[in-house]
């Protein structure tokens, strides 16, 4: 049977998502998760959807694609399908050819598992491995130590100490309390929590949202930021401990995140709240 390659209305991407919570596991490699299309879902329904893409066949979906910003495609297919010789050929011609409707032509990057057949055929077709990025992870087997600050649940109350601590940790950033409000109207923040820490005079210095893909699969930090005036005071490492024990609390077996192993002292805060290295992975690239 052939693959049929679609992208989603805002209604259909329920489909999207359930098939990414299937796939989640704790032997899986690192790749697409709910909690992105999730976080992704800030921009509104109809310009989420219209960013991902989904191979299926006879009906069943097998690939999941978020085109997460020009010229990159995150993408994963279900367990059983990583060495899918026609689905790994599909992917490959659709990411390749910019007729396609997935990737642009010149410089572009496609993330993938790295136990995918697709790697394979895109480096026999030039692709070469992008800058390194560190996947961290810890087992939420026992319960997480005390942060040691004040953790608050954030609702659409706090909307704007979220964008207000999130548009100071990250450079550049355009997050709004429209995108906040935005993103928790999404099926995937139905099991996801975003949070907030405060110093001791009760003022936000971090955030962070967490993602559950049901109980006993692995749970996901996206994104995790400190205010930049509070930084280096060990709100990043208290934001860290509270996102895996919420975690925790939703029944994740393991609390992930992933980040460019350029920013060192990211990985070294999340390595401070008990998540452990995994081996780097790499992006495929074809430069222009």
């Amino acid at each position: 049977m052939t693959i049929a390659r679609a992208t989603p209305r805002a209604h259909g991407l329920d489909a999207a998502v359930g098939s990414l919570r299937e796939w989640q596991h704790e032997s899986a490699p690192m790749q697409l998760h709910p909690g992105d299309l999730g976080w992704f879902r800030r921009f509104g329904a109809e310009a989420a959807a219209a960013g991902v893409r989904t191979w299926s066949r006879a009906g069943r979906i097998l690939a999941v694609g978020l085109l997460d910003g020009p010229g990159l495609v995150r993408l994963t297919t279900a367990p059983d399908a990583r060495g899918d010789e026609e689905l790994a050929h599909r992917l490959a011609e659709d990411v390749t050819r910019p007729a396609r409707g997935v990737l642009p032509g010149g410089r572009a990057n496609v993330e993938a598992p790295k136990d995918a057949l697709l790697r394979e055929l895109l480096g026999e077709a030039g692709w070469d491995a992008d800058e390194p990025w560190t996947p961290l992870a810890r087992d939420l087997a026992r319960p997480v130590e005390d942060p040691g600050v004040r953790i608050d649940v954030a609702g659409p109350e706090h909307a704007h100490l979220v964008v207000a601590v999130h548009r100071s940790a990250f450079d550049g950033s355009r997050f709004t309390e429209g995108h906040w409000h935005a993103m928790a109207a999404g099926l995937p923040f139905a099991e996801a929590r975003c949070l907030l820490a405060r110093d001791e005079r009760g003022e936000a210095v971090a955030t962070v949202t967490v993602w559950s893909a049901g109980p006993g699969r692995p749970g996901l930090l996206e994104p995790m930021g400190v205010h930049q005036e509070h930084r280096h005071r060990g709100y990043g490492r208290a934001i860290t401990l509270a996102a895996a024990a919420a975690l925790r609390d939703m029944g994740a077996s393991s609390a992930l995140v992933c980040t460019p192993s350029s920013r060192t002292g990211a990985v070294a805060t999340y390595e401070s709240a008990g998540l452990l290295r995994r081996p780097e992975i790499h992006d495929c690239v074809r430069r222009a």
